[in-house]
């Protein structure tokens, strides 16, 4: 019997935003094992696979074609691989999870409001400081596609571990790159996205992988479940 892997989220309000997807449309899934499972199942559809695992491997095995669909954020897929939204296809667009991958600077930088004064910045910081423009973000690949958009090779990343909204007022960087959802943290850490600043708006995602292997057995199994969701059928 052909079967295809479905990873969702593994723990807090987007997981069960993601259960309540397929809930909604009579596919209950369980988790036999208890909240610390990795392993799901579907009753009403057995040759579904159900996986929990993090959101970001989700991106990844996605990205590998080691899971066949799966949901998570828009803006995992694109931080994960430079080539990642190629080597997926949105099924389905699900409304949850929003926020915005955005470029926060301080607000005492009263004369930066946009991509190019940060450029005009980073041009000449290091003349006056003696080093690089440091950035704090967990998110390398966006933050470095980004500015090379914008023509800024000048500064510096230092991968947040923590909280990053608070390494300029730490002194660890000088300006972030982060998602935010309101924009409050951000506001309470005297920080304010530049006007042209949002790099990416998110939001989680029914996902297919298409280097996955399809053949008509496997795809049969992916339509009726897309079906049942009233999701986009995928076209290998």
């Amino acid at each position: 019997m052909s079967s295809i892997m479905l990873a969702l989220p593994s723990k807090g309000r987007i997981q069960e935003e993601a259960v309540a997807v397929f809930e909604k449309a009579g596919l209950t899934i369980e988790r036999p094992g208890g909240a610390r499972s990795y392993l799901g199942e579907m009753a009403a559809m057995p040759d579904v696979i159900v996986r929990f695992l993090s959101a970001s491997e989700i991106a990844r095995e996605l990205i590998r074609g080691t899971i066949d669909i799966g949901i998570t954020g828009e803006d995992l897929i694109h931080e994960t691989a430079e080539t990642g939204p190629q080597q997926v296809e949105i099924v389905k667009r699900l409304g949850f999870g929003r926020a915005d991958a955005v470029v926060a600077v301080p607000d005492s930088w009263i004369d930066v409001t946009t991509m190019d004064d940060l450029s005009d910045v980073a041009a000449d910081f290091r003349a006056r400081h003696g080093r690089w423009l440091r950035i704090a973000t967990k998110f390398v690949n966006l933050t470095r596609r980004h500015f090379a958009a914008h023509g800024i090779a000048e500064y510096r990343i230092v991968e947040s571990l923590g909280a990053t909204e608070a390494a300029p007022a730490s002194g660890a960087a000088d300006l972030i790159v982060d998602i935010t959802s309101t924009g409050a943290t951000l506001k309470a850490n005297g920080l304010r996205i530049l006007e042209d600043g949002v790099m990416l708006k998110s939001e989680s995602l029914l996902l297919v992988a298409s280097n996955a292997e399809w053949h008509e057995g496997r795809l049969a199994v992916l339509n009726r479940l897309t079906d049942a969701i009233d999701a986009t059928r995928f076209q290998p």
